[in-house]
């Protein structure tokens, strides 16, 4: 089977242009394995629908390096004396126009990439639901045309476009790099913790993009911006750019598993770390190394960390910090010594994830860059959560998806033993959705500590994978074995997963604290979540419903 890029498609539930799309890559995916398909089903573009460039809708390269264009018209096609078009909104484009300006715009950025003469671009129309009855007058090459006639044939023609047995291109490899460059392919925290190999895609001309377009002196920017909008990608690119132009780059978050799953994601060179994993290695360099042992440690770490020398090597030209709504204002004046002269600090934060409901840190005469658009989570999920948080928190839907259908189950009176029953029932549900274990985060509303599920191993069949609570001698967080992930919602912030199901949901009043604990829970989720709450609790959030 031909590799898929981004490669998670198979989980994604859409409707209209984007599920005609998923059926077109089933298709491609029949292709040899050393094929690579580019796609751009699941990311909106502001202006571009779902295309990878311009109207270019596939992208595939064969083991050569040669690439073929794949523009798809789905529905009803005109013929012509002009041509093929296609209606959008009572106005008629001419297909064969379309198709030559998206070639154009290839070869230019090719061209530029590699120079001409180094690299093959063919093009392919694809009309699934149209049979062309006078191929003399589409304006495209009959040879270039697979319509409804010959929609089985797909896969076939495009290996008869690009042969599997031609010469490699010297560029071959530099064009992948090219094509993910141009996608923004950026990994996201859509995988589980530990687990680095699903990739998603940013919106183009989003956060990751326009963001690191900003010039000034000195570089303090802080952005405010909504979960799924970007933050962590954005970090990531920011990284890659430092390290490109011959800087160190320190990356800060605040949580464990997130610092874990950054490290496995962002370029090797890059220094990463949260608060307390960084306080313990200064001060450790310094001569003064912490005692995990002792109670009070993260207290003695955030003492010694502000007052050691800072040695030289922990200096850095560019300082991220994630998850700054969870920092204390204590913080920023240790932080600030690790920074070079002239360097630049990144702060990204969202003040809705501010479980601990700490005052914001003031950092005065900082540049501010807000973006309330969440673009990880569906359409009807983000419904939900408005409706919980209220009007007064911006969140703009920027998903091209809607329909996940969140789910609410209850236990009525918050036994152990009904929580275990009520939470075991919605992985089965979850599973039956056809999403795999590893597709699947539980994620505790009470914290670990008072968690009912903490002490669980299993939940009937699902072995529960979850943090003992337990750190080894060097401060390294111990997990239990599992197939399937527990979290609480404060451990996993940062990060995301296909299916969230939020459980032990249970609360007075929905009042702030409840509401953010909610938001926090449910933005995890990039396409499906599953309540699990007790019988007051569900009563409270459907009312609003």
């Amino acid at each position: 089977m031909a590799r898929i890029v981004p490669d998670d498609w198979k989980n994604l539930a859409a409707t209209g242009a984007a599920a005609r799309e998923l059926e077109t890559l089933a298709m491609l995916e029949k292709l040899p394995d050393d094929y690579t398909v580019y796609h751009g089903v699941h990311w909106t573009r502001v202006n571009e629908g779902f295309s990878v460039f311009g109207e270019a809708d596939f992208v595939v390269v064969a083991p050569s390096g040669r690439v073929l264009m794949i523009e798809q018209k789905a529905g009803f096609l005109r013929e012509t004396g002009a041509g093929l078009v296609k209606v959008y909104l009572q106005k008629e484009r001419n297909v064969a126009i379309q198709l030559a300006r998206t070639l154009e715009n290839l070869h230019r950025r090719f061209t530029a990439a590699f120079g001409a003469g180094t690299y093959r671009i063919e093009e392919l129309l694809y009309c699934p639901d149209y049979a062309v009855k006078d191929a003399a007058i589409a304006g495209v090459a009959p040879a270039r045309i697979v319509d409804a006639s010959r929609k089985s044939q797909l896969a076939r023609v495009v290996l008869d476009i690009l042969p599997p047995d031609e010469p490699r291109f010297e560029s071959a490899a530099r064009i992948h790099h090219f094509l993910a460059d141009e996608l923004s392919l950026t990994p996201d925290t859509n995988a589980l913790v530990g687990a680095a190999n699903t990739l998603v895609t940013r919106l183009s001309g989003g956060l990751a993009t326009w963001a690191r377009r900003l010039e000034f002196e000195p570089f303090r920017l802080r952005v405010i911006a909504t979960a799924g909008a970007g933050k962590t990608q954005l970090a990531v690119r920011v990284m890659r750019d430092a390290l490109a132009q011959g800087k160190s780059v320190l990356y800060v978050c605040f949580n464990r598993p997130l610092a874990d799953h950054i490290r496995a994601i962002a370029p090797p060179e890059a220094k990463i770390a949260n608060y307390h994993q960084l306080s313990a290695a200064v001060a450790r360099d310094a001569g003064s190394p912490p005692d995990f042992s002792q109670p009070d440690v993260f207290a003695t770490l955030e003492e010694r960390f502000a007052a050691v020398p800072v040695p030289e090597h922990w200096k850095t030209d560019v300082l991220i910090v994630d998850e700054g709504q969870d920092f204390q204002a204590a913080w920023v004046g240790a932080l600030e010594r690790l920074l070079n002269p002239d360097g630049a600090w990144w702060w990204l934060e969202d003040p809705m994830q501010n479980l601990y409901l700490r005052e914001p840190v003031p950092l005065p005469g900082w540049t501010i860059l807000r973006e309330t658009t969440n673009y990880r989570s569906p359409r009807d999920l983000l419904g939900f959560i408005r409706r919980i948080v209220g009007p007064g928190v911006p969140i703009d839907a920027g998903s091209p998806f809607d329909g996940s259908d969140v789910s609410i189950s209850t236990y009525e009176d918050g036994h152990p033993e009904e929580i275990v029953e009520a939470t075991k029932r919605a992985i089965t549900q979850a599973l039956s959705l056809g999403f795999r274990k590893q597709d699947i985060a539980v994620l505790s509303f009470r914290g670990r500590e008072g968690s009912a599920l903490t002490a669980v191993e299993q939940l009937g069949p699902h072995r529960l994978r979850a943090f003992t609570g337990s750190y080894d001698l060097f401060g390294n967080p111990e997990y239990r074995e599992g197939d399937v992930l527990l979290e609480s919602i404060y451990r996993f912030k940062g990060q995301s997963a296909p299916c969230v199901i939020l459980t032990e949901v249970d609360f007075d009043t929905l009042d702030e604290q409840a509401a953010r604990k909610i938001f926090v829970g449910a933005t995890r989720a990039t396409m499906k979540l599953i309540v699990v709450a007790s019988g007051r609790a569900a009563q409270a959030i459907e009312a609003l419903q």
